[in-house]
């Protein structure tokens, strides 16, 4: 009888010990874009995105896997499971150029952070407004709210590249006239090192867009994501990374009436 009371509680214990073990990973799906999600001169993923992941998720239990992503395939990673959530300055009011709204789509968490859509040109590039833009070449991020918008200006053929910032080289290299970006990005490269001759047109600004995570539409983790943002905006952590990464005056640290 001891015996088998001894093998029970091996057996128990054997149980137990694969339990504990039991590792919940989430996929974060992202695109390489400064201050949101970026490699640092250690080759470290780091921004704002990716720390305020890393506070929600750890608090969740959760492990973070980021999985570099094309952004024009984020909805097909999203329903095939490839990732858990797009958390990389993913514009949430707003439609595809489909005609359907993103959140048609994807279920989007709180909003955020406030963004807009605007135009960056060369210094000498003479384009002052939407009128000087017929005629043009605009380069936008397949798939992004900058494509959408870049074709409402009418006269402009607008093509789509994989990335935001290979549309600022576009415009450096002189292949397109003008790029349709995250202003978010756009700031913190623009007329900066190789971008040093670019500007941003501001009278071709777009309206205020928001920054929300996609996740798949009946996802769980949209509910328990909204919780702890709610949390970390009450105790300080996003006051402190917006700070940290530049963006104070347009990070969301108070979501009573998102609720």
């Amino acid at each position: 009888m001891k015996k088998i009371i001894a093998l029970l509680m091996v057996v128990a214990m054997l149980f137990c010990f694969a339990g504990c073990g039991e590792e919940k990973t989430v996929v974060v799906g992202y695109t390489i874009y400064e201050p949101m999600n970026y490699l640092d001169e250690d080759n470290n993923l780091v921004g704002f995105d990716t720390e305020l992941a890393e506070a929600v998720f750890e608090n969740l239990g959760y492990t973070v896997v980021f999985q570099e992503i094309d952004w024009g395939s984020k909805y097909t990673d999203l329903d095939s499971g490839a990732i858990d959530c797009v958390w990389n300055g993913f514009t949430a009011n707003t439609a595809d150029d489909d005609g359907v709204a993103r959140a048609d789509k994807v279920d989007f968490s709180y909003n955020y952070m406030e963004n807009r859509q605007v135009v960056v040109v060369k210094k000498n590039s003479g384009i002052k407004a939407a009128a000087d833009l017929k005629g043009k070449f605009g380069a936008a991020e397949t798939g992004s709210a900058g494509e959408t918008y870049g074709k409402e200006f009418e006269g402009a053929e607008i093509k789509g590249f994989l990335k935001q910032t290979d549309c600022l080289v576009e415009v450096v290299s002189g292949t397109a006239d003008f790029a349709v970006l995250d202003a978010q990005l756009a700031k913190s490269y623009v007329g900066k090192g190789n971008y040093a001759d670019l500007m941003i047109v501001e009278d071709l600004s777009s309206e205020v867009e928001y920054y929300a995570i996609g996740f798949k539409k009946g996802s769980e983790l949209t509910a328990q994501v909204n919780a702890e943002l709610e949390k970390l905006a009450a105790d300080g952590t996003i006051a402190t990374l917006a700070e940290k990464y530049g963006v104070s005056n347009t990070a969301i640290t108070d979501f009573a009436d998102q609720k």
